[in-house]
């Protein structure tokens, strides 16, 4: 397979297969994640993910496993909630498109039963290309517990935090990506929230990145804000590269990453996932274009789409990474055209 200068992944998730929904067992899941890898494969793309199967439950409520399979499992925390629980978590400001919290805290957070190693190791022997494992971000997590232990958020976060670095620090992928998609509508704790998510990835044992979006629930962007509202807190990271939402906001923020600190690739999301028409390469490589004149090719090293593609059609999802793709080819193509011209000039 050739390398790529500027490389193709997805984020995360990828629509589960019907047959999977309807006949759920453990050979059932394998071969899911083995037709979405092989998949994936097919598109042509560089890094490859399971599309978050590892979370796959039938009745899972909402977030697609994103914040229950994590918080199920851990210690210190009840999932049965009372009414006044539930009411206490309906007043607090964020998380209104949740009807009710993950769970409640009662104790010191632990790891429990919680085996993301476990996870990994399922999926690690399906394909010989490049993985990456992904984990939810320790901030997103404790804002959705309604917490009668800590009564204090950052205390609690970093205590998930511990929990994450311990079980990835036995995980050899060589991409780990922390999610997080509840900051960019609460700047106010940028000032803090980079501590616990530094710590997470301190246990990684290859590439690090994050994934910054502003929501994805049911096609809609959850989390209203700036991105130069973060760029502090994005200059404190301890990352390889950043995985971040363009596609549907547009790309006029894009200039605010030319104060990016150095060391921090870019990823630019150029598949909107909220849409299910099907974007063309030529699109896909305007978009890549306008980011590259913007901040320079040397600092744009990913290209994706915005988000999980859970919520939509497996064909549209299928057609939208042959286009990212297809896309990034085209660019890199023309560009070599441009720089071979210019040779003879």
């Amino acid at each position: 397979m050739a390398e790529h200068s500027m490389k193709t992944t997805v984020v995360g998730s990828y629509p589960v297969p019907t047959w999977l929904s309807a006949y759920p067992s453990t050979p059932n899941l394998r071969d899911a994640a083995m037709v979405i890898l092989k998949t994936q494969e097919l598109a042509g793309l560089d890094v490859l993910v399971d599309g978050e199967l590892s979370r796959f439950d039938i009745s899972h409520p909402e977030t697609n496993g994103m914040i229950e399979y994590f918080i199920g499992p851990m210690s210190g925390i009840t999932t049965s909630i009372s009414r006044e629980e539930l009411a206490a978590f309906r007043a607090n400001a964020g998380m209104s498109f949740r009807t009710q919290p993950a769970g409640i805290v009662q104790s010191k957070i632990g790891e429990g039963t919680l085996n993301l190693p476990g996870a990994w190791q399922f999926v690690k022997p399906l394909t010989d290309r490049p993985l990456k494992f992904t984990v939810t971000a320790p901030y997103m997590l404790a804002k959705t517990l309604v917490d009668e232990h800590y009564n204090d958020l950052q205390a609690m976060s970093m205590d998930i935090a511990e929990v994450l670095r311990r079980q990835i620090a036995e995980i050899d992928a060589p991409v780990l990506q922390v999610d997080e998609a509840n900051l960019t509508g609460h700047p106010e704790d940028a000032s803090w929230a980079h501590e616990p998510i530094n710590h997470v990835l301190s246990g990684a044992r290859g590439e690090k990145g994050l994934h910054l979006c502003f929501g994805n629930y049911g096609g809609q962007s959850i989390q209203g804000g700036l991105w130069k509202d973060l760029l502090p807190f994005l200059n404190a990271l301890h990352v390889d590269h950043l995985i971040l939402e363009f596609a549907r906001r547009g790309y006029d923020e894009l200039a605010v990453f030319n104060d990016l600190r150095e060391g921090i690739a870019l990823g630019v999301g150029v598949i909107d996932i909220k849409d299910n028409e099907v974007e063309t390469p030529e699109e896909v490589a305007r978009r890549i274009e306008t980011s590259v004149k913007v901040l320079g090719e040397s600092r744009i090293k990913w290209v994706h789409p915005d988000c999980g593609f859970w919520m939509l059609p497996r064909t549209v999802a299928d057609r939208k990474m042959a286009a990212l793709v297809a896309g990034r080819d085209l660019f890199e193509g023309s560009r070599s055209e441009r720089l071979n011209e210019n040779d003879y000039l």
